[in-house]
């Protein structure tokens, strides 16, 4: 008998088409109902309904009900993180999506994966701490710096609150457009709503898509994504 976890089980709730497809909507980190959903997968809301039960039952959703509609988000940052990294392979692999235009540029550039940002800015931002020593590998784990405590805590990130989570602080992702690391981890969260405090960007509301501000990506050069000397 086969012993240890089972990923046949997981890999076949993930790989119907209609339920990466709902999945992949929540990788904007927002929770979306079942009606929602159907559209995002183009199938009816009793085929959904079924979909989410069977997500539901293998732990990959987290559900919650306010007044009369459920909401359903993915359930831990583990299975954003295993999407995301799902992207990266079918990209490299040669598996895309046909559909061109504007939206895939800013995509690109910079978006939500889950919770934290993504695409070229959001790896210029690890590139940056990387480099300014702000992080750093301990025992194969990423770990933030000293120096690294010091800037964040300047910059307005209570640390305090972050390490009191249970979620890890740093934690690096594959980015699927480029196949180089981003920041997740609750640091990644936490800087991504800086961000948006400080009305630097906003998340497009009909993508995955942040939209800087010409005066906010100036900043955020400046700030978070300067070169090492």
């Amino acid at each position: 008998m086969k012993e240890g976890p089972d990923i046949a089980r997981v890999a076949a709730l993930i790989g119907d088409p209609a339920r990466a497809n709902m999945l992949t909507a929540l990788m904007t980190g927002k929770a979306l109902t079942a009606t929602e959903l159907a559209a995002e997968a183009g199938i009816t809301s009793q085929t959904a309904s079924t979909h989410l039960a069977k997500l539901d039952g293998g732990n990959l959703l987290r559900v919650r009900k306010q007044g009369r509609h459920k909401y359903f988000s993915l359930a831990t940052d583990d299975v954003a993180a295993v999407l995301e990294g799902l992207m990266g392979l079918a990209a490299k692999s040669g598996h895309l999506r046909t559909r061109t235009g504007p939206r895939d540029a800013s995509l690109r550039k910079a978006r939500v994966c889950y919770n934290h940002l993504a695409g070229d800015m959001g790896i210029r931002m690890f590139d940056s701490f990387h480099g300014r020593g702000f992080l750093a590998l301990e025992d194969e784990t990423l770990q933030l710096t000293r120096t690294g405590a010091e800037f964040m805590t300047g910059f307005g990130i209570d640390l305090d609150s972050l390490t009191a989570q249970k979620s890890p602080l740093c934690r690096e992702c594959l980015d699927w457009s480029a196949r180089r690391s981003h920041l997740a981890g609750s640091l990644g969260r936490a800087l991504l709503a800086r961000i948006e405090t400080l009305g630097w960007a906003r998340r497009d509301a009909g993508s995955r898509a942040v939209l800087f501000t010409q005066r906010g990506e100036a900043a955020f050069a400046d700030r978070l994504a300067v070169a090492p000397v």
